[in-house]
């Protein structure tokens, strides 16, 4: 591989470990673990994934809950 091939290489992991770390983890919290398994060999999934409304009964649907009451409770004061 000729030095180029290597920089790309190089920068195409290191923009796929970033994706896994950021996007995939909230393609799963939002709840939708099939988008984020096959999102391991297609990586847009893992973009649509995030881009979703989270699914009920989600972790993230339940901090999303938590966080708006507070701020509910916060303007009702």
């Amino acid at each position: 591989m000729s030095g180029l091939e290597w920089i790309l290489s190089i920068t195409l992991l290191t923009l796929y470990f970033a994706l896994l770390l950021t996007v995939c983890m909230l393609t799963f919290r939002k709840g939708y673990t099939l988008l984020g398994i096959i999102g391991i060999f297609f990586p847009i999934l893992w973009l649509i994934g995030a881009v979703l409304p989270a699914k009920e009964g989600s972790s993230y649907w339940v901090q999303e809950g938590m966080a708006r009451q507070a701020a509910i409770d916060e303007y009702s004061r």
